[in-house]
């Protein structure tokens, strides 16, 4: 015997994704959220100081340098600098690949 563990509906492209026929135990996908785009998915803000700090921690990654511990407190304070600022030090790890 064979069940689907969800279905979406004919438009969504989901319905028998996931089938299994009971016989097992163990982990199953579970849906995923809607609506699928993020920002759509969140009913609150980040303050900005948070994704800036965010925004530096993914730039040095992106560009080689991931981020130790220890330069936590930089990156703290480089997050408080204004926006502007921010987007220039991220633009200058962007080109520095």
């Amino acid at each position: 015997m064979t069940a689907t563990s969800y279905e979406y509906g004919p438009h969504q492209g989901y319905v028998d994704a996931y089938a299994f026929d009971g016989s097992g135990y163990g982990d199953f996908p579970i849906a995923p959220p809607h609506p699928p785009h993020p920002p759509e998915r969140l009913d609150i803000a980040i303050d900005p100081r948070d994704r800036r700090r965010l925004e530096l921690h993914a730039a040095l990654t992106a560009a080689g340098i991931p981020p130790l511990p220890e330069d936590r407190e930089a990156i703290d304070r480089l997050s408080a600098l204004p926006g502007n600022i921010n987007n220039t030090i991220q633009r200058w790890l962007q080109y520095a690949l």
